[in-house]
């Protein structure tokens, strides 16, 4: 009898880690499945749709997303730099280029953990080259022109947000041209 009772309590124990444990996985650590990547960044056309996958859904709605439709626009998200190595608060970076047509667009560091509203640039409040490309400097200490402030030492994600724009509605997002996340130096 008490064999059984451990061999249940065991089973169960097992079923509910190992399910417990490999939606923590889907849920982390594998990208969504409809992501593409372009570059450094990666956008998930089908993210707030009801054509998301099922993992991809749930992350949306525990991150308090809203959802932008389809002709609304479009999120880019970048964790790494150019070398691919993952960004790091006490790096300082170059974002450089220029971003797809659109009306308006911001560009926030999301990082785990971090208190407060995150900093942000805008597209209307951006110097600019003759060419109309940007040169903006991410690091925790004040740099001039084009300046994002990162909070804190540990890792962060950049989030490209593109407003009323042509590129997402004829979709070939393979196609688009982002900006390069160049590392200048690290700090530790």
């Amino acid at each position: 009898m008490l064999k059984s009772l451990l061999l249940t309590a065991l089973t169960l124990v097992i079923a509910l880690g190992g399910g417990a444990g490999s939606v923590w996985l889907m849920m982390e650590e594998v990208p969504d499945f409809g992501a593409m990547t372009i570059g450094e960044w990666s956008v998930n056309p089908t993210e707030g749709t009801p054509q998301a996958d099922p993992y991809a859904k749930a992350r949306f709605a525990r991150e308090g997303k809203l959802s932008l439709g389809v002709a609304e626009g479009a999120q880019f998200i970048a964790a790494r730099d150019t070398t691919g190595q993952p960004l790091r608060g006490a790096c300082d970076y170059v974002v450089t280029g220029s971003v797809p047509a659109s009306r308006f667009w911001t560009l926030h560091a999301v990082q785990p953990g971090a208190s407060g509203t995150p900093h942000t640039l805008q597209s209307l409040a951006l110097l600019r080259d003759s060419s109309g490309s940007f040169s903006i400097a991410l690091s925790r200490h004040p740099a001039p022109g084009n300046w994002l402030q990162i909070g804190a030492d540990g890792p962060y994600r950049l989030v490209l947000a593109v407003y009323d724009t042509p590129t997402v509605g004829s979709a070939d997002f393979a196609e688009v041209t982002l900006p390069r996340i160049v590392r200048e130096r690290c700090n530790g």
